[in-house]
């Protein structure tokens, strides 16, 4: 009887020894995929390196909100609104040559520009345009160019 119980342990024991190093096998398997590539000869170098690595990119994403915040700035001072409209200034000559533009940033300002045709002469006119008003009377024709601008620009 004791035999049998020895035979028993030595099968035992030889069953647990082969499951712990197939155990042990796919973990080295599994470790060495996970560290595929990299040249640091331990964890803790692995891990210093992913630091690094982590810095780096943290630095990277700061210089990235600054320069979006300038890009910003610049966008909302840039032409973003354009609004044309074409008329004719005399009731009983020409058609529909003169018209009035404007443009305008995000904010509203940039100016209007008009331009009157007549068979004898062009005159063109500028007016500078602060927050979607002018210091200057403004015609209907560069009211509505303004209106239609800042529809464009998304303002109403």
């Amino acid at each position: 009887m004791p035999e049998n119980y020895t035979l028993y342990f030595y099968i035992a024991f030889g069953a647990t020894t082969l499951l712990l190093t197939i155990w042990v096998l796919l973990l080295e398997l599994r470790l060495r995929r996970v560290f595929k590539g990299t040249k640091a000869d331990n964890l803790e170098n692995i891990m210093a390196q992913i630091t690094k690595n982590i810095e780096k990119i943290n630095i990277s994403e700061e210089e990235t909100k600054k320069y979006l915040g300038t890009v910003e700035k610049r966008l909302r001072n840039s032409l973003q609104g354009v609004g044309v409209v074409r008329f004719n200034p005399f009731e009983n000559s020409g058609s529909n040559q003169s018209f009035a533009i404007a443009l305008l940033n995000e904010y509203g300002n940039g100016t209007v520009i008009s331009s009157l045709y007549s068979r004898e002469k062009v005159s063109v006119y500028a007016k500078p345009i602060k927050n979607g008003q002018s210091e200057y009377s403004l015609s209907k024709e560069e009211e509505e160019a303004i209106a239609i601008a800042k529809h464009t620009n998304g303002e109403e």
